[in-house]
């Protein structure tokens, strides 16, 4: 009886999935639901870095005691080999490289070492383009088996002899918008401040606060200032700390092509060597940047406090303000320590504002005390703020018909430089009265954190290396920024004022832009636990607390490391372990800060979730605008963008700054350092180096012994000689090799440093 043929439907297999991520030497990784696959270069498929791929494993014995090593000394372990099936998703449309000319064809060599792929173009389409030159290429045909990947020259790079072809390659794999439309740059460089028509239109006149800057000194935009005065506020003397910031909103109107600009752009890049700003220069470092000297547009929140930084009532409107100094963290902090009193030729120099001819600059920044004295503008019906009577709650308060005007200053003319909003006549008293008025800010900033620290939220001091570059942007040096009494100030008054923004528009009930963070997963605290209890210190840290995520208890683990060797290690690790802040229409609040409620209002030059804060408190104050519900309706989208482009540059700059700093390690090769070891693998050991930089140290040169992992206390022991190595252990190390191109750097353990 012949055999009967089975009709049962075949049902297509289910492959892995994953982003391929490329190794400069050639193979790959691709991390899926089913666990991490090695590709060999002959397995690829012409899949290129950061593709989402379709993943067949390939027969055991083809990675059978297979050590992919590379430059990296046994980082992945022995993993399953497996070959590109597909690639599903393209990461790269555009590649920035080298051209060389190769008749009858020009060869465009990427500069990205993650592409492993020269792309072909035809030299007739392109008979100017010189060798050498840096030029960016559109792909048309991607590799396979029998062909080469094919594109068409786009752009030859502008600057070809000053490009950083590293940098240049981080812009190109982020695939940001490094130029702005001709109607974008119209409209910027078609507006103006018009100071007759903000007031006549319902802005504040502010001009004669003393109002300042901090900011890093080498930054190009200044986006918020400051400002703190006692006043008399209805028979009860309060702080009047001032938070102001720049009225990008005013030009960025919404559906404009800055607008379009700035939303698809979400964020200003800050990389290494250069900036990508989120609108263009005219206004992030011209109209809207808050120089001393100038009159710009502000929104600015008013928070009235007592001596216990204790909210009373707050006020939100727009204003016109003129800074009257520009000081750096470091001057900042000098003034605030006392260790520059301020001497003869080194004080804070007398500017006026724009409007009047005489000008003088000095180290410290610059004063300006405004010519024009304009009375108070008719105020709207709009602005109007709120009362609570503690620090946690906010209560609504009837704002009589004058509210629009400030509270009466104390003693206006008195000698007590904090008892006026204006800036002192002479010069003596301007230093002296800038000086106050930074240490009244920082008194009641420090009162403030404790307030936050008290309620769970939780202080991550991580140093920030910036590689300092020379004119042809090589590596100079490092310098580490580290969190201070100045920076600590600014901070607090910014997370201060993003509060009381959030609780007003949430309290109206009207739409907002919320920056949220939440707790994090239970099993990524737990990992940590067996890793931490090989420290004393974590004997006194509830564990169980530790585990189920109380702020209170991720807070004293950070408190209680800090000054060890192992303690910006533990704060990284707590870090890494909680779940990334995002942007939502919803308000979730911000674990982290143990805020209620939070958003993003004081950077709106370069972020665009800020910007539009800014058009929500605007139609909340003044009536809302015609094209409102377009934008309400685009929110959900905004958040999610603004979300994603936030970590592009996140890692962007990330990643440039590895670059320069694996350059500048270059001309240290052979050398030791004092290191603390980062990461723990059955490859070998991870190094962090004081100026930041990561190494990799291979298993194979700890010594001619076996060591075994274990994985849950992320520990190397050797068993014959029971050297025992674990995060957070300091260790001596030999900068073996440096590649800058991927980059990577190799360690050994200094003579004397195996244990």
């Amino acid at each position: 009886m012949p055999r009967s043929k089975n009709h049962t439907r075949r049902v297509a297999r289910s492959r892995p999935r994953g982003i391929m991520q490329l190794n400069p030497e050639g193979y790959g990784f691709v991390r899926t639901s089913e666990g991490e696959f090695f590709v060999p270069h002959t397995k690829l498929g012409g899949a290129f870095d950061g593709d989402l791929v379709e993943v067949a494993p390939l027969p055991a014995n083809v990675s059978k005691g297979r050590s992919h090593e590379g430059f990296g000394g046994g980082r992945y372990g022995h993993k399953p080999a497996a070959r590109v099936v597909s690639v599903i998703e393209r990461a790269h449309e555009v590649v920035v490289g080298r051209f060389e000319a190769a008749e009858p064809f020009g060869v465009v060599m990427p500069l990205d070492p993650h592409i492993p792929y020269d792309i072909f173009t035809q030299l007739s389409e392109a008979p100017d383009v010189e060798d050498g030159a840096i030029v960016r290429v559109r792909i048309a045909q991607f590799p396979s088996r029998n062909s080469a990947a094919t594109g068409h020259i786009e752009e030859v790079l502008e600057h070809v002899d000053g490009l950083d072809e590293g940098v240049d390659a981080v812009v190109a794999r982020h695939k940001f918008e490094t130029a702005f439309s001709d109607a974008a740059l119209a409209e910027a460089r078609g507006a103006s401040i018009d100071e007759v028509w903000a007031l006549s239109s319902g802005y504040r006149d502010l001009r004669e606060r003393f109002v300042f800057t901090i900011d890093p000194d080498d930054a190009r935009d200044f986006d918020d200032a400051l400002s703190i005065e006692q006043v008399e506020d209805q028979g009860r003397l309060l702080w009047r700390i001032g938070v102001h910031i720049a009225d990008v909103s005013h030009y960025v109107e919404w559906g404009s092509a800055l607008d379009l600009a700035a939303r698809c752009r979400a964020m200003s890049v800050y990389l290494v060597d250069r900036v990508i700003p989120m609108i263009p220069e005219e206004l992030s470092c011209g109209l809207c940047s808050l120089a001393p000297g100038e009159v710009r547009r502000s929104m600015t929140v008013d928070l009235y406090v007592n001596e216990r930084a204790q909210l009373a009532r707050y006020e939100i409107y727009p204003a016109l303000i003129c800074s009257n100094a520009r000081l750096t963290y470091g001057e900042a902090l000098e003034m605030l320590e006392g260790e520059d009193e301020v001497a003869a030729g080194q004080g804070v120099g007398h500017t006026p504002c724009s409007d009047s001819p005489a000008r003088a600059n000095s180290p410290l920044g610059c004063l300006a005390r405004a010519e024009l004295r304009a009375e108070h503008a008719p105020r709207p019906q709009g602005p109007r703020g709120s009362r609570c009577d503690n620090a946690s709650e906010f209560e609504p308060a009837v704002i009589p018909e004058n509210a629009g005007r400030a509270p009466r200053a104390v003693s206006q003319r008195s000698e007590d430089c904090l008892s006026t909003e204006y800036a002192p006549h002479s010069q003596g008293q301007r230093e002296t009265s800038l000086r106050k008025r930074l240490l009244q800010l920082s008194r009641l900033a420090s009162l403030r954190h404790a307030q936050r620290e008290r309620k769970g939220g939780i202080d991550f001091d991580q140093p920030e290396a910036r590689v300092k570059l020379d004119e042809a942007g090589r590596p100079q040096g490092v310098e580490l920024r580290r969190k201070n009494a100045a920076t600590s100030l600014v901070e607090e008054m910014m997370i201060w004022a993003n509060e009381v923004v959030a609780e007003h528009l949430s309290r109206a009930k009207f739409p907002c832009v919320y920056r949220v963070h939440e707790a994090p997963d239970l099993e990524g605290l737990a990992q940590l636990v067996p890793i931490f209890e090989e420290f004393p210190w974590f004997g006194k840290i509830d564990p169980v607390g530790f585990f189920m995520g109380s702020q209170h208890a991720l807070q004293q683990a950070v408190s209680a490391s800090r000054g060890r060797a192992e303690g910006e290690l533990v704060s990284s690790l707590v870090l890494r372990s909680m779940k990334r802040a995002v942007y939502r229409e919803k308000n979730c609040g911000h674990y982290g800060l143990a805020s209620a409620t939070y958003c993003h209002f004081t950077s709106p030059i370069r972020r665009y979730p800020d910007l539009m804060v800014h058009r929500m408190l605007k139609a909340e104050l003044f009536g809302r605008p015609e094209k409102f519900d377009q934008m309400t309706t685009n929110l959900g989208w905004i958040c999610e963008h603004s979300s994603g482009m936030e970590r592009e540059a996140d890692d962007a700059q990330r990643e440039s700054e590895e670059l320069k700093l694996a350059e500048y390690l270059q001309r240290f090769v052979g050398q030791s350092f004092s290191a603390i070891v980062s990461g723990v693998s059955q490859g070998g050991l991870y190094a962090r180096l004081e100026n930041t930089a990561e190494g990799f140290i291979p298993v194979r040169t700890l010594g001619d012994d076996y060591f075994s992992f274990d994985a849950a206390r992320y520990t190397l022991t050797g068993e014959e000689t029971g050297a025992r190595y674990r995060l957070g252990q300091r260790i001596a190390v030999v900068l073996f090799a440096v590649d800058p191109r991927v980059p990577q750097i190799n360690l050994r353990l200094a003579q004397g440093s195996r244990r």
